[in-house]
């Protein structure tokens, strides 16, 4: 659709004013960040000067599957409206790099690590609440699983493996559990280790989503207590990207990072 309007020479403002939308919406409706309905679509592909019906028939069916609810709105209850977006757009990218620094990556968690972060995040939920927390975490995981799931390239800190989260089971469990996975073709797993001291993303946990369409810019996702930014302009994404390629090349390498698991698994099983 961006395309399209550019090529037509209409600014975003002037799309917007034509669907009675705001610039804001306009630019998120390009940015696939929310849903878009079939007249809205249709009135823009006919300012945008699209006049071939197949085509058009394309466009129209891609706006009635924005309407679908995503699988993860049966969550709903136990869903903040913010993580909602990184759901969407984990669904739709082909690469998902993100450094850690406290926790196991969410798609690399077991159920046991995960029920025991959801415990400390919210531990005055009921029971019900923190299986509810789980079983999401768990069915995004399927992600990774299915055809074509996207390169997941996992940069944890070492206090990741280190802190002693959910008891010596739990943590002997996640440590097998990233040591499978890391073997596994489409997943990268690197630890940064203490003795790399401080270095450009030592500030908090940071991922980067990037898709196959030339047309859609990478984003930035940083979580929060309460919320979460996504950054999609080309400066803040490009400072991003360079400081994980700095850590990455810091960290152990994928090898090295198999050999450390092995260790820590080792080492807690003989205990």
């Amino acid at each position: 659709m961006r395309r399209l309007r550019e090529a037509a020479g209409i600014t975003r403002e002037a799309a917007g004013e034509a669907i009675r939308c705001s610039h804001a919406k306009m630019c998120r409706l390009e940015l696939g960040r929310v849903g878009c309905k079939e007249r809205d679509v249709a009135d823009l592909l006919t300012l945008y000067g699209l006049t071939d019906e197949a085509v058009r028939a394309e466009f129209l069916a891609l706006a009635r599957g924005t309407s679908t609810p995503g699988w993860w709105q049966q969550y709903h209850d136990v869903l903040p409206a913010w993580f909602e977006t990184l759901l969407g757009l984990e669904e739709a990218a082909s690469v998902i790099r993100t450094y850690e620094v406290q926790f196991v990556p969410g798609l690399l968690q077991t159920p046991a690590y995960a029920r025991a972060v959801c415990q400390l995040g919210s531990p005055q939920a009921a029971g019900e609440d923190i299986e509810r927390r789980v079983d999401l975490r768990l069915r995004r995981q399927a992600l990774l699983s299915t055809p074509g799931a996207p390169r997941l390239w996992a940069v944890l800190d070492e206090a990741c493996l280190r802190r002693p989260l959910g008891g010596s089971e739990t943590m002997t469990g996640q440590l097998r559990h990233l040591l499978e996975v890391s073997r596994l073709p489409h997943v990268t797993v690197q630890v940064a280790p203490f003795r790399l001291g401080g270095h450009a993303a030592a500030g908090g946990p940071i991922t980067i989503l990037r898709f196959l369409e030339p047309d859609l810019p990478d984003i930035v996702y940083l979580e929060q207590l309460t919320s979460a930014l996504y950054l999609d302009k080309r400066k803040d994404v490009d400072h991003y990207l360079a400081v994980t390629d700095q850590l990455s090349a810091q960290a152990a390498s994928p090898r090295q990072t198999q050999v450390i698991l092995q260790q820590l698994v080792s080492a807690a099983e003989g205990t």
